[in-house]
């Protein structure tokens, strides 16, 4: 049985891949604060130690206005890739590493989605920050798949549904102003690990976009979450000026799985449907933890 490095493992995604993979190999997660991968001694000790024939990287620095004022956001997502693809490298495994849409600027034309062929233009220091992750990984191995994900939500960790809910639940009655001028593909983190495990089991190498088919903007999945949960909210739609943030969000994050689908393995369906799953799977669960 292959043996599987789930690194980031306590997050959002890397709690997900562990359990998506348990039953097809033997599946070992690491995090921090064990081991810093992003320390290339410590890295290559535990990779030693571990001896992974596929590690799937899930570990990131994902606080994307943070990463304006903080520059060990390289660390995690230029440096910490850029060792594993060498031990990888070196010891004929395959890395499997997780990347975002914000490699891109989102200025193409709305509606028009981002295809993996086109020419990355990060304009955030998270997104330069994981463009560069990408390119260490091409120049030390020829042996990865990258996944670009987007508007990621789940059951574990921190996320934007969760927000929503909690400030709902918390606040009954209250008015709350979500943006409604950005575009994107929500993507539930469970369906993305299965995504993940397709293109391991196929050693399939090279750039993939990985998110649900079709797009919404940050006020359509606010409302459509809370609405399948059956709670009353007050959300109301304004404009990205009318809600500034230190970092620059992409207005057109709409991807298409292009590459997933020429080889027969993508796993999305519309993003409403993957919604609906979730809430069945895990709205319980998510309600009790916000309120």
């Amino acid at each position: 049985m292959q043996k599987i490095l789930i690194t980031g493992s306590k997050g959002q995604l890397g709690t997900d891949c562990l359990e998506v993979f348990k039953d097809v190999a033997e599946v070992v997660g690491v995090d921090l604060p064990e081991v810093d991968l992003s320390d290339r001694g410590s890295c290559f000790a535990a990779l030693e130690r571990i001896q992974p024939d596929v590690i799937v990287n899930c570990a990131a620095y994902t606080a994307v206005d943070a990463c304006e004022t903080d520059p060990s956001c390289w660390k995690a997502n230029r440096d910490l890739p850029a060792h594993l693809a060498e031990w990888t490298e070196a010891n004929n495994a395959f890395l499997v590493h997780v990347s975002t849409d914000y490699v891109f600027s989102g200025d193409k034309p709305l509606y028009e989605a981002v295809v993996e062929s086109d020419e990355p233009s990060p304009v955030s220091e998270y997104g330069r920050s994981k463009l560069a992750g990408e390119r260490a990984i091409a120049e030390r191995t020829e042996r990865f798949a990258i996944l670009r994900t987007a508007w990621l939500y789940g059951a574990h960790g921190n996320n934007f549904l969760k927000t929503m809910l909690r400030l709902t639940l918390r606040n009954p009655g209250k008015e709350f102003k979500v943006v409604n001028d950005q575009w994107g593909s929500p993507t539930w983190s469970r369906t993305l690990a299965r995504q993940i495990r397709a293109v391991a089991e196929q050693r399939a190498t090279g750039i993939f976009h990985a998110s649900s088919e079709g797009y919404a903007t940050w006020f359509d999945l606010a409302c459509a979450f809370l609405d399948q949960l059956g709670i009353v909210h007050g959300f109301v739609p304004c404009t990205s000026d009318e809600f500034p943030t230190p970092t620059k969000r992409p207005a057109n994050s709409i991807t298409e799985n292009a590459r997933a689908k020429e080889l027969g393995i993508n796993c999305f369906d519309d993003w409403r449907d993957e919604l609906k799953r979730f809430v069945e799977q895990s709205g319980a669960a998510v309600i009790e933890e916000c309120s």
